[in-house]
């Protein structure tokens, strides 16, 4: 065999082996998409490949074959006779008598390139095809943004893909004369004959009237320029790259008229003097004059030449980012904070969070993951109603680590163990007496101290699932570890492939590499094989136009199941004018709410914001996928929150966009940036809280779930404004600005930061702390509003340098000029503002740990009742108690006389 031969069998058998690949994974994802019920979504995206990647790889093969076909048939009319051409010949006549068979060879191999190229455009081509309006139009071409959104993409890469095809076609139908002599290079000319003249003239008149269709869709790309001071068209791209541009176009018309005059009279100066200008003209006038008058035109009256323009790109980018209705409110910060104001917003104060993800996951691992298969990856912020209290808190799913088995083997990962177990719950402030969180449900299973339960603590779908397993089999299926038995569980739920014939699992088999599939005697036809289990890749499946959130979060329902909530974003990189932000682009919308039961996989998407025109177009390209959002469960739709990756997005843009005047924006005057701690940006928080009383006096403030960002002024700390974004319904999604009154110095986070640092009690405890071999770990300092005015409240955290139990032992408050630090939230303000400013037993974070003398003296407001008074001498107990452990006489012999003084005065009552 020759190895000519030998190297087409090799690529034939690669073709092969990559086509029943190929078809492996399209038969396994229809049995995935059909379990999960969104067989029509596959269907749609696999009919619109085929047919895209066939319609553009068709009309290549029938484009290029037809042209070259008919050069490679030509006969020349007379020989030339030269030594060159001569040769040539030799080598046309073998090609003529294979004609067929090598150009469609050629063709279609192109044509396979060019099908595959197309089929990755078909959601291009489905947005081109369902494309929806904004109502809105771009300031310099007066078109749709829809247009920009939805077509241009798709008609830049046809554009594209005709130039090519035609280059190609041209290329290879001019070396085909160029071989059956239709065209000769002679020492001193060049000699075209008419069937080639004729064709090849047509063919440059078609190509080059698609390169000036080109520049028409370039002069649309001129909305995406970089090149002035703000995202999008400026002076020199209007005045100076458009008009070149549309001179091209002109020049292109006239260069394909020439070409054509060219391949009917055989008269060739005109195009090659008119193709010549326009190459000159594109190469030069497009590189060098618009830059020419940027930067000697424009750039010494720059603030007052692009004023419209900068103007143009704070409205759309306020748009493209979801900013335009931003509800701006004065936080005069003026009000002085009282106890009586501390009690009017106690449901604020009991929510205020001072576990951190980070510490808090650390503790939970030590105290609730009960076996080394378990991990807690995660821990979210949610708000439940408890026992009749809208509540804060901290929930964490208990998942299945499969890199932490006891015994790694495949029975084991893909058999016997195939599922996490409960979560753990608690409430963001309480802690115990040893300085660790409180639980409102833990261990296994889970017991529940609130009026919550689970009653499905599976979970099969989550965060750290393996590639598949199987349920249902012969071989026995661990639930949880119960002592020193393990409790066996059944698969009951409608997750998972079924009907697992022989052949069927010699498909398995086959995709995921594992002959013991194929052979295990466990399987049987009514077991179910689960597979794509992680949460996001799952919805990612289903919906793939949807870029997804970082932070999955889970919920418990009404009835004790688990769901896992993913919050789904529509984004573009193609409106005009908006500023891009990061890998984003310029433009995003939380147009979905995908739901996944973590028990049997099922997921459900529902549109969140149904005035997105981009979710619109969607719902026509898949009809029954994206359901509306009053159809979600009300438990599940109770705990719908702002996202925080969507947030961070537009605090980022915010702190340069609320600037919408256009000589503010270009001096910066006013540019905001967000906090920094250990220079990375403060990450925006979840709290429950009563929002201050604003422009909307009909709104009866109450406290509700939101998320809240402070900004500084650049290049300064102190408070500038604070960004609100609203959870709870009937005000879920809008924005609210509250700025602080530039005349006034309001501490910013930073400062705070550095008064923490520098007063004497604190880092007397800290530098103590740190001699016994522990390690103190600084929270987040979170800036909590309370009726007009701004509270700093900040976590200390206390773990042995080779342990990983992190424990919260103090709380520092700073209001104003006062900072307090002691050992729980309540004792600290009340240090700040007297005994009454938490009501008496509704705090309850306390924790018994020494106290800190604080850096603020102590005001007394008022009379106290006895409840309270009783509370504060056993506070005064525990803390002689505490520094009765620690030996520190001094400190014992004080809070015994506050505590006989508190006694006294409750004697007299």
């Amino acid at each position: 065999m020759t190895p000519g031969r030998l190297l087409l069998l090799f690529v034939l058998l690669v073709a092969l082996l990559l086509s029943l690949s190929n078809s492996l994974a399209l038969y396994v994802d229809w049995l995935w998409f059909g379990e999960v019920g969104y067989l029509a979504v596959f269907m749609t995206i696999l009919l619109t490949q085929a047919s895209v990647g066939g319609l553009f790889g068709a009309v290549f093969f029938l484009v290029f074959f037809a042209n070259v076909y008919l050069a490679g048939r030509h006969q020349p009319t007379r020989y030339w006779g030269t030594v060159d051409t001569l040769v040539l010949l030799r080598f046309a006549e073998p090609l003529r008598s294979h004609l067929g068979r090598t150009v469609g060879g050629v063709a279609g191999v192109l044509a396979l390139i060019a099908a595959l190229g197309g089929a990755t455009h078909w959601e291009d081509y489905l947005l081109f095809r369902q494309a929806v309006p904004f109502g809105q139009t771009d300031p310099l071409f007066g078109k749709d943004l829809g247009f920009y959104i939805f077509a241009l993409p798709f008609l830049t890469y046809l554009q594209e893909w005709l130039v090519g095809l035609l280059l190609f076609t041209t290329v290879g139908a001019a070396a085909l004369y160029f071989l059956t002599h239709g065209i000769v290079i002679g020492p001193r000319t060049v000699h075209v004959e008419r069937q080639a003249r004729l064709h090849l003239g047509l063919l440059a008149t078609v190509l080059i009237g698609v390169k000036a269709w080109g520049y028409q869709l370039d002069a649309y790309e001129l909305l995406y320029s970089r090149r002035g001071v703000v995202f999008g068209a400026v002076y020199a791209d209007i005045h100076a790259a458009l008009p070149i541009l549309q001179a091209l176009i002109v020049l292109c018309a006239l260069t394909a008229l020439a070409c054509l005059l060219f391949a009917l009279l055989a008269i060739w100066r005109p195009a090659i003097l008119l193709g010549g200008l326009t190459l000159v003209v594109a190469t030069v006038g497009l590189s060098l004059y618009p830059e020419f008058v940027h930067r000697f035109q424009v750039v010494p009256n720059e603030s007052m030449m692009e004023r419209p323009y900068i103007a143009q790109n704070i409205r759309l980018t306020r748009l493209a980012f979801g900013l335009t209705d931003v509800q701006e409110e004065v936080f005069p910060a003026e009000r002085e904070l009282t106890a009586a104001d501390l009690v009017r917003n106690d449901l604020t104060i009991k929510n205020v969070r001072l576990w951190d993800h980070l510490p808090l996951l650390a503790t939970y691992r030590q105290l609730q993951q009960i076996r080394t298969y378990y991990d807690f990856v995660d821990v979210d912020n949610d708000r439940y109603v408890v026992n009749g209290e809208y509540r804060q808190v901290m929930l964490s799913p208990r998942e299945l680590s499969y890199k932490n088995l006891p015994s790694r083997i495949w029975i084991n990962e893909h058999f016997t163990y195939t599922h996490g177990y409960g979560v753990t719950l608690g409430p963001v402030n309480r802690i115990s007496a040893e300085g660790l969180p409180e639980f409102f449900i833990q261990n296994i299973p889970p017991i529940s101290t609130i009026d919550l339960k689970v009653t499905r603590p599976e979970i099969y779908y989550g965060e750290i699932p393996n590639e598949y397993v199987f349920v249902r089999t012969k071989a026995e299926e661990f639930d949880y570890p119960s002592g020193e038995k393990n409790v066996p569980a059944t698969y009951t739920g409608r997750g998972g492939v079924t009907g697992l014939s022989f052949s069927r699992k010699l498909v398995f088999a086959a995709y995921f590499g594992s002959l013991k599939i194929l052979l295990s005697n466990d399987i049987m036809p009514e077991s179910r094989i689960l597979y794509h289990r992680h949460i996001r890749e799952r919805v990612a499946k289903v919906a793939p136009f949807l870029r997804l959130d970082q932070d999955p979060y889970l919920v418990i329902t009404q009835g004790g199941r688990l769901v896992w909530l993913v919050d789904g974003y529509t984004i573009s990189d193609r409106m005009p004018y908006a500023q891009p932000f990061g890998r984003v682009g310029n433009y995003i919308r939380n147009s979905v709410k995908a739901t996944v039961d973590a028990y049997d996989g099922s997921v459900d998407l529902y549109v969140s914001d149904p005035q997105d025109p981009l979710i619109q177009a969607y719902q026509r390209i898949f009809p029954g996928l994206l359901k509306p959002l009053e159809q979600m469960p009300s438990d599940l739709r109770a705990h719908l929150r702002y996202p925080q990756d969507l947030f961070t997005i537009q605090s980022h843009v915010y702190a340069t966009y609320h600037m919408q005047d256009p000589q503010i924006f270009y001096n910066k005057e006013d540019l905001w940036s967000i906090p920094k701690k250990q220079d990375k940006d403060m990450e925006p928080y979840y709290t429950i809280m009563k929002l201050p009383k604003g422009s909307n006096a009909k709104e009866t403030p109450k406290e509700e779930f939101i998320l809240l960002i402070p900004f500084t002024p650049a290049k300064r700390d102190n408070m500038a404004a604070w960004l609100a974004a609203r959870s709870d319904v009937p005000h879920y999604g809008k924005l609210i600005v509250y700025l602080f009154p530039k005349q006034k110095l309001v501490y910013g986070p930073r400062q705070v930061d550095a008064r923490i640092d520098q007063d004497s009690a604190i880092s007397q405890q800290l530098t103590l702390w740190s001699q016994r071999g522990s390690q103190a770990i600084r929270g987040s300092l979170l800036a909590i509003p309370i009726e007009d005015a701004l509270l700093y409240v900040q976590p200390l955290y206390l773990s042995a340098s080779e342990g990983a139990l992190p424990e919260l032992r103090r709380v520092i408050v700073a209001y104003g000029n006062q900072l307090r630090m002691d050992t729980n939230l309540e004792a600290a303000l009340e240090g700040i503002f007297g005994g009454g400013a938490t009501p008496s037993g509704k705090q309850g974070a306390v924790a018994k740990a020494a106290p800190v003398p604080a850096s603020s003296s102590t005001s007394t407001l008022g009379p106290s009742p006895p409840a309270v008074l009783a509370k504060q001498a056993l506070e005064h107990f525990n803390r002689a108690q505490a520094a009765l452990r620690d030996q520190d006489w001094t400190r014992y012999g004080e809070e015994l006389k506050k505590m006989r003084a508190v006694l006294e005065e409750l004697a007299k009552k």
